[in-house]
């Protein structure tokens, strides 16, 4: 049986994206991302949000970094992933986070994006 593990997102940044690197040097860039769903009960339109873990590695996690910033909407397409951990204690954890391999800009790069070094568009 075959598989398929494609997501596509759009929504806003909930923070600045983090950058660290691993001990090879690889750029890792995370944030959380905020996606709104609107729906209609009864007469009344109601919202719910998501909000979705996002990571990026090697050049695009350095570029993300770079241009993204809190409240920006972005398009993402990557795949689903959960990671699995044990805290010190012992207790098990678990968590969903999207992988992503792909960004595109969905606003125009605000005056503090290009401070921190310019979109060329």
């Amino acid at each position: 049986m075959s598989s398929y593990n494609k997501v596509i997102l759009v929504g806003n940044l909930t923070r600045d994206p983090e950058i660290r690197y691993t001990q090879s040097g690889t750029a890792v860039a995370s944030f959380s991302l905020a996606v709104n769903n609107k729906y209609k009960q009864g007469d009344e339109t109601k919202e719910d949000v998501c909000f979705i873990g996002i990571v990026f590695f090697g050049k695009q996690a350095e570029t993300v970094a770079q241009y993204l910033e809190k409240g920006k909407s972005v398009l993402i397409e990557g795949r689903l992933n959960q990671s699995t951990w044990e805290t010190d204690d012992g207790q098990k954890r678990s968590k969903h986070e999207v992988i992503a391999h792909a960004f595109k800009f969905m606003s125009a790069p605000s005056v503090a994006a290009g401070e921190k070094g310019g979109v060329p568009f």
